[in-house]
């Protein structure tokens, strides 16, 4: 059964099946310009369009409209929806869908959310959570993120606020997000990998039976670091001015490593970024353009792999 739900904000497909059995709630389009998740969802509706075995299935193919039409991270009121949350039913735009999003995600069993790194970053496939207090919830989410098959697992600092996924981690809901790839262009393989991961994270809560051979991860890090998971802040670029990165995705790394050159090109002068860690390239700019103070790309660390 597919139940679809426009409610002006963003459209919600529900699938039930007969027998009885856990919800998972799968999000995309949190942010208006990570593109590849929103196409894997409506792909995902058409499979489960097909039947389920039992649960159900909830997909938001695109959580936050207003910015997916300005083609932005952030919506028209300026703020990013994976900061506002648990939202404002009376607030603007974006604490309006953080409150339905919220009110989504305490209805569910689990939480699955899928990102990129935008226009401005290019990340190497990662499944990660918050390192919750609850043994439980903690469990089933490591369950979760090896399921869904990515070379990197990833768990975090559980403090911040204002996520998806502190909001299932208040209400001990078991979530997890995902981050692959990035840029201006479709990457078909991203689609693909989506798409497979779901559909192994669905088989291993017994919602369907239509997983496929789930790969081991190659680094499982777990690091309660503050703010150790907000890609944002990490990397700083020296300087402002053309960035030009030196470094791939995946690659193992030393500190004091060349990361990548920035070209003042009103001085005429380069000024290195060196690998402020030991590990591996975790995500890079994906942006040539950049201020002082920008992230550069970051690394997982490796020291408790």
């Amino acid at each position: 059964m597919d139940s679809i739900v426009d409610e002006s904000l963003f459209s919600v497909h529900s699938f039930e099946g007969e027998a009885k059995g856990n919800t998972l709630l799968i999000l995309a389009g949190v942010h208006g310009d990570e593109y590849e998740p929103i196409l894997a969802a409506n792909e995902l509706i058409d499979v489960f369009r097909k039947g389920i075995l039992k649960g159900k299935v909830v997909i938001v193919p695109i959580a936050n409209q207003s910015a997916f039409d300005l083609d932005s991270r952030v919506g028209s009121d300026g703020l990013d929806l994976a900061r506002v949350c648990p939202g404002d039913e009376k607030g603007s735009i974006t604490e309006r869908v953080g409150y339905r999003i919220t009110e989504l995600i305490k209805d569910a069993d689990y939480l699955v959310d899928m990102h990129t790194g935008g226009k401005q970053l290019d990340i190497y496939p990662l499944a990660g959570y918050m390192l919750h207090a609850d043994e439980n919830v903690l469990m089933k989410q490591r369950a979760m993120a090896k399921a869904f098959g990515f070379p990197v697992i990833w768990g975090t600092d559980p403090t911040p606020n204002g996520r998806t996924l502190s909001v299932a981690r208040d209400a001990n809901i078991p979530a997890i997000y995902l981050e692959y790839g990035g840029g201006n262009s479709i990457r078909k393989e991203v689609i693909v990998a989506y798409v497979k991961g779901c559909l192994n994270v669905a088989t291993s809560l017994g919602i369907i039976n239509n997983g496929s051979e789930i790969i081991s991860p190659k680094f499982h890090v777990e690091d309660y670091t503050p703010n150790g998971g907000h890609l944002q802040v990490k990397q700083p670029s020296p300087e402002s001015g053309l960035f030009i990165p030196c470094v791939s995705n995946g690659n193992k790394i030393s500190k004091g490593d060349i990361w990548g050159v920035v070209k003042n090109l009103e001085t005429g002068f380069s000024v290195n970024s060196c690998a402020d860690d030991d590990g591996i390239v975790l995500f890079i700019r994906n942006t040539a353009f950049v201020k002082k103070g920008d992230s550069l790309g970051g690394i997982l660390p490796l020291k408790n792999n």
